[in-house]
């Protein structure tokens, strides 16, 4: 079984996942980006009992543009966003892909949403369902 782990920028938090991601997908919504701090944002999703979280968290809920309640929880040291969760998929725990130790072994990306949200010079190439 393959194990992908995780962590915040300072360590602090950090998060174990067992197992293949269930979807690899980019978000050019409002919240995605401000999320991220970035012009789109990059996640992998796991069951929720295939990921373990350790260290001291906060959490924040806020409802998306798709309507949607996200609740976020991050690292009460450095801020970052450690995972999320949606409540349009129960279940389904979202890391950002950029705090994987090898964010580069995951599979492409998927599905690439809220495209119509998408900077004009980002370009989503690839075998990529695209969703407005």
């Amino acid at each position: 079984m393959t194990a992908w782990r995780a962590r915040c920028r300072c360590g602090a938090v950090t998060a174990s996942c067992a197992g293949e991601p269930i979807r690899v997908s980019v978000c050019h919504c409002g919240n995605c980006k401000r999320r991220s701090g970035s012009a789109f944002a990059a996640q992998v999703r796991f069951p929720d009992d295939a990921v373990t979280i350790e260290g001291v968290t906060r959490e924040w809920s806020c409802v998306a543009e798709s309507g949607s309640c996200f609740v976020h929880r991050f690292c009460v040291v450095c801020g970052v966003a450690i995972a999320y969760w949606i409540d349009a998929m129960p279940g389904v725990t979202a890391l950002p892909i950029g705090l994987f130790d090898e964010p580069g072994a995951f599979p492409a990306p998927e599905y690439s949403v809220f495209e119509a949200r998408k900077l004009d010079w980002v370009e989503i190439t690839g075998d990529v369902e695209h969703w407005d």
